[in-house]
């Protein structure tokens, strides 16, 4: 909706509540850059040839154990029903392990993730199944292990080529069944095996809203601020149990082997979507300064992040709501914490927390949530920071 019409319509109406409901529904149906994007999760077998060759010189194993179940995450955009890009990151979901290195009886293991990028051209042969072919570029990651103070298999990151080729059956619009093949080729420089990947899952796509479904959306009468500020103090004055909780027994977060004893964060929130009553879109930025835990290090953080927020509880003054937020990118100006490598600078935020949102206009924010950085293994070096307990405050408006 266009300036110019805005403002007819709201003349129009003549109403504040009306102008309140049309600010909203610009809310109420996908932005732009999501509208035809898609989402998907794939599971399958993953073959990689690892043996004797990679371990260096030196160094023999007595057996090599090769887990082969893999999964993959898809994020695209459709431009149209015969084009599409892709961004694609696939892993095993267990590590290669060296076992019984000379004799010692100790067992290492070799990390592994592809990140790719393809353009994808697309044949439509009916109604319900469209064939892709994906070409493009890999950007392949090992994690060597260490024998005492010396490389076994060493660390290694490299650009590569990236085949692959998707059948999608159309369970409707939105909801597709896919199978896909996937194949990037041997380096031989740093004696990387070539790797191959088939797997099924499924796919999302983000398809424009119904006219109908945004106005209704936009006339429920639920306050959702379009803007937030925050400040928020960390501390491990309670220690790291609920980090530990969620990482290690309810396996929904991650932990981290670097930690952070206390810290000062800033945050701005804009909400670009919401559903009716429930669920919204937020994206945030933020700067952070932080202090570790062990050897009292400060360092600094900038990020830019999604923040999925669902409400579960509304009354007339206070709304509840869990929130979570992954893969933001972040710039960290350490890459050694207390002794660990996290990395390289740039990484990603995760956090996960609850709050809630007061008052009539809901202008007062207040949360409780925990946090992390890591680099996904997109680098071979990936010791997480592990961000304790944050109370933030903050407030809301439009």
């Amino acid at each position: 909706m266009n300036r110019i019409s805005y403002r007819v319509l709201i003349c129009a109406v003549g109403l504040l509540s009306g102008s309140i409901i049309l600010a909203q529904g610009k809310r109420t149906q996908y932005p732009p850059v999501l509208r035809n994007s898609y989402f998907g999760v794939n599971i399958g077998y993953i073959g990689y040839n690892f043996s004797q060759q990679q371990l260096q010189p030196g160094y023999t194993a007595a057996s090599i154990h090769i887990p082969h179940t893999a999964v993959q995450i898809v994020l695209g955009h459709q431009f149209n029903k015969y084009i599409s890009a892709e961004l694609t990151y696939s892993r095993p979901v267990g590590f290669v392990e060296y076992q019984n290195i000379n004799g010692s009886g100790r067992d290492y293991e070799v990390g592994m993730n592809i990140t790719g990028l393809t353009i994808n051209p697309s044949l439509p042969v009916s109604k319900k199944i469209t064939v892709e072919a994906k070409a493009g570029i890999a950007i392949i990651t090992r994690g060597g292990f260490i024998v005492i103070d010396a490389a076994g298999v060493k660390d290694e990151m490299y650009t590569s080529v990236l085949l692959s080729g998707d059948i999608s059956y159309h369970l409707n619009n939105k909801w597709d069944l896919t199978l896909n093949g996937f194949w990037s080729p041997a380096n031989d420089e740093v004696k990387q095996p070539a790797t191959a990947i088939f797997s099924a899952g499924f796919k999302y796509t983000m398809r424009p809203l119904p006219d109908e479904t945004v106005q209704r959306n936009a006339s429920s009468g639920y306050i959702f601020p379009k803007h937030v500020l925050q400040v928020g103090y960390s501390t491990n004055l309670a220690g790291y149990g609920a980090n530990h909780f969620v990482s290690k027994d309810a396996h929904i977060f991650w932990g981290g082997a670097a930690q952070v004893k206390n810290g000062i964060a800033f945050n701005y929130q804009r909400n670009i979507f919401h559903t009716r009553k429930v669920f919204s879109l937020d994206w945030g930025a933020g700067i952070a300064y932080w202090q570790s835990n062990q050897r009292q290090q400060k360092f600094l953080t900038l990020s830019v992040y999604p923040v999925f927020r669902f409400r579960f509880l509304r009354t007339k003054t206070t709304d509840l709501y869990f929130n979570y937020s992954f893969a933001g990118p972040s710039f960290i100006s350490k890459t050694t914490i207390d002794g660990y490598d996290t990395g390289k600078k740039f990484t990603f935020q995760d956090f996960m927390g609850i709050g809630l949102f007061a008052g009539k206009k809901r202008n007062l924010n207040a949360e409780l949530r925990i946090a992390h950085y890591s680099n996904g293994n997109i680098f071979p070096q990936n010791n997480g920071v592990m961000i304790p307990l944050t109370i933030a405050v903050g407030y809301s408006f439009d």
